[in-house]
């Protein structure tokens, strides 16, 4: 099986490689983000509880998300695998998805880690643009609009992220290397850790991840 999470700081590659994965794999893209407004709508016991925190503006609770987590991982989508991202965050909800995941028969099988230099990183993050319309991305740099300002698909505007600058990464950047990180020493002990170049490119990069999702998916 094919359940896998992706973990990076900010700008590494990961929603990229991500959307390559979960359309040749044929597996479900499930992010914390998404895993909320999905049970909201759904008006499921967990979605109704994540309700009252997102909607006062706090954050959710470990134990509501991991509830949450357990709720989208027993849907028969997740069968024949998955690909998490954006979680977890802490050694804490590391440990309580082991355990759940284990209860419900669907153990990580691949935690895949993308690394990239902080002067990278910020040149990506910072130089990124968005349609307002299609949410369609593009970037000053390496993928430019046909008419500067102007989606190529829609004809939207195009507008930087008001947390795509260098002053809010450095921040996320900061928060990553605090809490996220020490997470690859946990899955490297699991020996479910494999880490790699953020820094090539978009094809070439999933051209090196196939033969090693190949081989996790036949065990």
């Amino acid at each position: 099986m094919l359940n896998i999470i992706l973990m990076g700081p900010p700008g590494a590659g990961k929603g990229t490689q991500a959307m390559k994965i979960i359309a040749k794999y044929q597996i479900p893209h499930i992010s914390t983000g998404d895993m909320f407004r999905e049970a909201i709508a759904e008006g499921t016991p967990m979605g109704k509880a994540a309700a009252v925190f997102i909607n006062g503006g706090h954050l959710v609770p470990d134990d509501v998300t991991i509830a949450l987590v357990r709720e989208r991982l027993s849907k028969p989508d997740c069968a024949k695998g998955y690909l998490l991202d954006g979680f977890p965050r802490t050694i804490p909800q590391a440990e309580a998805l082991e355990t759940l995941a284990k209860e419900i028969k669907r153990p990580i099988t691949l935690v895949i880690d993308f690394e990239c230099a902080r002067p990278e990183l910020i040149r990506r993050i910072s130089g990124r643009r968005v349609c307002t319309v299609c949410g369609a991305p593009y970037h000053v740099d390496t993928l430019k609009p046909k008419v500067e300002g102007i989606c190529d698909l829609c004809g939207g505007k195009l507008i930087q992220r008001k947390d795509d600058n260098v002053e809010s990464l450095i921040v996320r950047l900061e928060a990553y290397e605090s809490k996220t990180k020490p997470l690859l020493e946990f899955y490297k002990k699991r020996k479910l850790l494999v880490s790699v170049d953020g820094l090539k490119g978009v094809d070439e990069l999933f051209q090196e991840l196939v033969p090693l999702l190949d081989r996790t998916g036949s065990k």
